[in-house]
């Protein structure tokens, strides 16, 4: 079973000290898939909740119209229901609520011919985290290219 990555949510891991990372299934229609296959998605804006009966919601996951698609076409940014299994969306929940943490989208990808959505639990950064991150990366940088001279 591969792999085949659609989309990666770069910005996460600017934005959120992401610590612990799930899997998940997601609730979609065959115009939605096919749109997939052609790497068409955003999950720049992407974040979920969890309601009161303990069902999971990613909101704002920006799935193009299929362009072959007729009138039962989906909608673009629907509420898509997210497939986990009750002790992990307890799991979680829990987390997100005693230690505060937002749960953000990682990545999308095809798993054999399933799509899955990778979230990650995440802790928001400070102005100065950011910088520090930045700093160490451009650190890296000029070590990297010290090497190739």
């Amino acid at each position: 079973m591969g792999i085949k990555i659609i989309a990666k949510n770069k910005r996460a891991f600017f934005d959120y000290f992401v610590t612990e990372k799930y899997e998940a299934g997601l609730e979609l229609q065959g115009t939605e898939v096919k749109s997939l296959r052609d790497g068409k998605v955003s999950i720049a804006e992407a974040y979920v909740s969890i309601n009161n009966s303990m069902e999971a919601f990613v909101t704002n996951i920006n799935i193009p119209h299929y362009e072959f698609g007729n009138i039962n076409n989906h909608d673009e940014t629907r509420k898509r229901k997210l497939l986990l299994h009750k002790k992990e969306i307890e799991e979680i929940y829990h987390l997100m609520k005693t230690q505060r943490m937002t749960i953000v989208c990682t990545m999308i990808y095809f798993k054999g011919s399933r799509v899955k959505l990778e979230i990650g639990l995440g802790k928001g950064k400070k102005q100065h985290d950011k910088r520090a991150d930045q700093k160490e990366k451009d650190i890296k940088r000029k070590l990297q290219s010290r090497d190739y001279e």
